[in-house]
């Protein structure tokens, strides 16, 4: 906008001096008409005293005399000419080099004027005065007053918009701030605060600005504070469901168990065919109640990790690596933790241990990586978790991000929930998840219900 502003004004004064120089040039074309007619309307008259003061004088001495008369006028060139045309001497002044420019000269230079005075002593013709306007001298004045206004004007200009971009600067300078805040904003920065301008105008539009800013945070801080009362819900729920199900359905699969085995020995006391019956139908049960046994387990590892809360969170990730390796054994899966501490809260152990779950889980079943490495620092009071992988990249050949199904908004979801971000990055080859969470106290508190 300064911009903009200070080339209206250039604009301005560029018109100005071309109307400036416009009436400059058409006043001074006029007085060095004026000027010069009169300077050639004094010739004459001149010309016919000399002849009348110098009756008696010789040719020679006339035409000196005359010459030097002549000398001392302005704007016009005299040539005296005998009888015979041929000249005499030169009534101009001898000057130096002109001032003015060429083109100036051609635009003041009046019509070219060029008239015959005779010379007449005692009712003979003895020669010819030929007088040619000469504006040079007035034009070489006009050049000096206009280059003088030229360069006070260029120097008043120059200072008016050194004077304006320095004003324009403060007077705008809020809306940089306030384009600065709104970038904020955009980035989810809600602490944005712009200061309060001198200009009424903008000074409203800054508390607005405030204003809208404070209002943002609160929702935001609202929907955070929301958000972590539904996690802390839905862990509760997962932490009960997992309860019963250990407390109430791993009991009856070992009651099973321990009832197949009780079958199995009486079936070994009976007769054949009975016997190998029996003890087939027993082996079916144990084996149902093994793979049953199996699936509870891993319900109950989605439902609550196992040991999270208990040990340490980089003991529970390792562990999550090498399930995650024991699956996939064609993919090299490495995992860093070394520099995390015992714990960091319920709800960011959770968040840390299900987003490493997930992006393993994305990675090893989507990318076709040859290798994936999960890594999580402890970085200046926040967490940094990264998921890098080898593989076929984000959409590649589809136009669509890859992991893009409820896993990674559950991720996101999360995430936000603690004030976090969550971004997917393309690398070469491959793809990176990264995550930010902070791990200060606002994230580790409980909200109460």
């Amino acid at each position: 906008m300064r911009a903009r502003l200070m080339v209206v004004v250039v604009l301005l004064n560029l018109l100005a001096a071309a109307i400036s120089g416009a009436v400059i040039i058409h006043k001074a074309r006029t007085a060095t008409e004026v000027e010069t007619a009169a300077s050639m309307a004094v010739v004459e008259p001149l010309v016919a005293e000399t002849l009348q003061a110098l009756q008696d004088a010789p040719l020679s001495g006339l035409f000196r005399t005359l010459s030097l008369r002549f000398q001392g006028l302005r704007h016009v060139r005299v040539t005296l000419l005998e009888a015979g045309n041929r000249p005499v001497a030169d009534g101009a002044r001898r000057e130096g080099p002109r001032r003015a420019p060429a083109w100036f000269a051609r635009l003041i230079a009046p019509p070219a004027h060029r008239h015959e005075v005779p010379l007449v002593l005692r009712g003979t013709r003895i020669g010819t005065a030929l007088v040619t306007a000469e504006p040079s001298d007035e034009i070489d004045e006009v050049w000096g007053y206009a280059l003088a206004l030229f360069l006070t004007g260029l120097a008043l200009s120059l200072a008016m918009l050194a004077i304006l971009f320095v004003a324009f600067g403060r007077v705008l300078s809020p809306l940089a701030q306030l384009a600065a805040g709104l970038t904020r904003l955009e980035q989810q920065d809600y602490g944005a605060r712009v200061d309060r301008p001198d200009t009424r105008e903008l000074a409203v539009i800054a508390a607005r600005f405030n204003h809208l800013a404070e209002t943002l945070g609160a929702a935001r801080a609202a929907n955070l504070r929301l958000h972590r009362r539904v996690l802390t819900a839905e862990e509760d729920e997962r932490r009960r469901t997992a309860l019963e199900l250990h407390d109430e359905f791993g009991p009856c699969l070992f009651a099973l168990e321990a009832n197949s085995s009780s079958i199995a020995r009486i079936a070994a006391t009976l007769d054949e065919p009975a016997r190998a019956r029996l003890i087939q139908r027993t082996d079916d049960i144990a084996a149902i109640v093994t793979r049953v046994q199996t699936i509870n387990r891993t319900l109950l590892n989605r439902l609550r990790p196992a040991g999270l809360g208990q040990v340490p969170l980089s003991r529970c990730l390792e562990l999550l690596v090498r399930e995650a390796a024991r699956h996939h054994p064609e993919t090299v899966v490495e995992g860093r933790f070394s520099s995390l501490k015992a714990g960091y809260g319920d709800l960011v152990d959770l968040t840390v241990y299900r987003c490493v779950q997930e992006g393993l889980t994305n990675a090893l079943r989507h990318a076709g990586a040859s290798r994936v490495t999960a890594a999580v620092a402890d970085e200046e009071g926040g967490l940094r978790l990264s998921i890098d992988d080898d593989g076929s990249g984000m959409g590649a050949g589809t136009g669509e991000v890859r992991g893009e199904g409820r896993g990674l908004p559950g991720m996101r979801e999360r995430v936000e929930a603690l004030g976090g971000r969550l971004a997917l990055v393309p690398r070469e080859p491959g793809t990176s998840l990264r995550i930010t969470l902070p791990a200060g106290p606002e994230t580790q508190e409980e909200d109460a219900p």
